[in-house]
């Protein structure tokens, strides 16, 4: 099987968050998004199932591109709040912040 250049994780959010979460996603700071694609990320899609929430994007250097976030200003706030609402790491210095989930089936 030939592999896409796509990277996915699942988090889940803490259930007093749940709202705040998905509002600020719903209306992102314009300078999060420039951020992000400034890094390289595109195609970016989250998916909410209760309080778990997919996230999937397209990156062709997925190293470089979370380097770059975490050195942004404009990310290390939104993360500041954001972190919080999550269970688990959100730390970019930790080895493993964010877990990816392993590609298995992908059709060009």
């Amino acid at each position: 099987m030939s592999s896409s250049n796509k990277f996915a994780w699942t988090w889940t959010i803490k259930e007093e968050f749940l709202d705040e979460y998905v509002r600020m996603h719903g209306e992102p700071w314009q300078e999060i998004m420039e951020e992000h694609s400034k890094a390289g990320i595109r195609n970016y899609s989250i998916f909410q199932n209760g309080t778990q929430f997919f996230y999937c994007f397209e990156c062709d250097d997925v190293e470089a591109a979370f380097a770059y976030i975490a050195g942004s200003e404009a990310c290390g706030r939104w993360n500041a709040i954001t972190s919080q609402m999550v269970q688990g790491s959100f730390d970019f210095q930790e080895a493993e912040p964010i877990k990816p989930l392993r590609e298995v089936f992908f059709l060009k």
